[in-house]
C-alpha cells in the first residue's frame, strides 16, 4: 500500500497541475499542491474495483468497465473529511490539455465512477482500452462516466477521458487573469464570460489559463484582434461550416450569448497576460 500511494507533507512544494502524470499516476491537487499521487495497483487495492455497465454517449454503445465509485476515489485521494463539496470548483485534467471546472456537489452525487479498464478488453495488466470519440485517441490511464441514465447529458456531467488530475480551487485563484475585472458587475463581459467559462474553458486558454486543446483567444492576440466579429460568431454557432474539426457546434448559443462572448474578448484585450508559449 505504502509503496502504491505517496502522501506529501502539507508543506510540499507547489505543483505543476497541467503537466501531464506519467503511467497510470493519478494526481490530486488543492490549491495548485500535490496533496496525494496514485497509481493504478493503488486504485485497486484501496477502493471496491466493480465491473460497471456504462451506456456511454462518446462510444455510442453499451460498454463494461473495471470501475472505482467516484466519492471513494475522492476520499482516498483528498482524505475523508477533505473531500470538495458544495460549490467547491473542481478542475479534471486531461492528458491530452482538456480540463473540465465542474461544482464539487456534482461530482457528489451518486452514479459516477472511475474507469480504470475496459472490462472486456482488459488482459494481464492490459487495460484494454479501446479509441474513444471522434479523434479515436487512447482514454487512459483514466476515464470518468456515470451509470444513471440522467447523467448520460455530457453537459450536465463531466465525461473527461485521459484523466490524470483532479484539483480542488476556487475559479478565481485558479485562472486570476481570465476575469474581466474592469468591466462592470452585470455588464456584458461577464455575461460572456459566464458563456466561457461553462461552454469554452474546457478547450480554450485565456492568457495562458484554461485548456489546452484549442488555441489560446487573447494572446498574443485575441481573436477580435484578426477576426471579424461576424465571423467569429458563425464559427462559435457551427465551426464546421468553417473547417472539419473536433470542435462541437453550439447552436443552443443565442444572439445575446454570442454579444456577450465577444464583449467579454474586448474586455480581455485590453487585460493580457502573456505568459508565453505553452511547452
Amino acid at each position: 500500500m505504502v509503496s502504491a500511494i505517496v502522501l506529501l507533507a502539507a508543506a510540499a512544494s507547489a505543483a505543476e497541475p497541467d503537466a501531464p502524470p506519467s503511467g497510470s499516476e493519478l494526481r490530486f491537487v488543492r490549491d495548485g499542491t500535490i496533496v496525494r499521487r496514485i497509481d493504478r495497483a493503488g486504485l485497486e487495492r484501496s477502493c471496491s474495483v466493480r465491473t460497471v455497465e456504462i451506456d456511454d454517449p462518446y462510444y455510442g454503445t453499451r460498454k463494461s468497465f473495471r470501475a472505482c465509485p467516484l466519492a471513494e476515489v475522492l476520499a482516498i485521494g483528498f482524505g475523508k473529511d477533505a473531500v470538495p463539496r458544495g460549490d467547491d470548483d473542481v478542475f479534471l485534467r486531461a492528458r491530452d490539455g482538456y480540463v473540465k471546472t465542474v461544482p464539487a456537489r456534482v461530482l457528489g452525487e451518486a452514479g459516477g465512477y472511475l474507469a480504470l479498464a475496459d472490462a472486456a478488453y482488459a488482459r494481464d495488466g492490459d487495460p484494454g482500452w479501446q479509441p474513444i470519440d471522434r479523434r479515436q485517441v487512447d482514454p487512459g490511464p483514466y476515464y470518468l462516466v456515470w451509470a444513471k441514465p440522467e447523467q448520460r447529458d455530457v453537459h450536465g456531467y463531466p465525461w473527461p477521458y485521459q484523466l490524470v488530475v483532479i484539483e480542488t480551487s476556487s475559479f478565481a485563484r485558479a485562472y486570476p487573469h481570465m476575469l474581466p475585472t474592469t468591466a462592470p458587475a452585470g455588464s456584458p463581459p461577464w455575461a460572456g464570460f459566464a458563456i466561457f467559462r461553462n461552454e469554452c474553458v474546457s478547450c480554450h486558454a485565456i492568457n495562458g489559463e484554461g485548456g489546452k486543446v484549442g488555441p489560446d483567444l487573447n494572446v498574443p492576440q485575441s481573436i477580435v484582434e484578426y477576426r471579424p466579429v461576424e465571423q467569429i460568431k458563425a464559427f462559435v454557432r457551427d465551426p464546421r461550416t468553417f473547417r472539419y474539426t473536433s470542435m462541437p457546434a453550439h447552436p443552443d448559443l443565442s444572439a445575446a450569448d454570442l454579444d456577450g462572448l465577444v464583449a467579454y474578448f474586448d474586455v480581455m484585450k485590453t487585460l493580457k497576460h502573456d505568459p508565453g508559449p505553452t511547452p
